[in-house]
């Protein structure tokens, strides 16, 4: 498996309203683990100053990951692999 990162501009949104962009990640996919698709949500590191979200899962492919933001009604502005450092 891979690891992507999703890109969103969520300049502007009230803390209540990114908790709950968070747990709608959390629980899709979970609930797409429960229906066979081996997807993870790892984490989300946002920057309140200038809106900028990074959130990073691990997954087969940029396509289910995409198809976990399009059903749990989360905005992005793209889907790209990448490398997750931490240690």
């Amino acid at each position: 498996m891979s690891v992507f990162m999703v890109e969103r501009d969520l300049k502007g949104i009230a803390i209540d309203d990114l908790a709950a962009a968070q747990g709608a990640a959390i629980g899709k996919a979970e609930q797409m683990r429960g229906e066979g698709t081996d997807i993870r949500y790892i984490r989300t590191t946002f920057a309140p100053d200038d809106g900028r979200c990074m959130c990073l899962f691990e997954a087969p492919s940029e396509e289910e990951v995409k198809r976990l933001n399009d059903e749990a009604g989360l905005p992005y502005s793209r889907v790209v692999q990448a490398m997750d450092l931490t240690p």
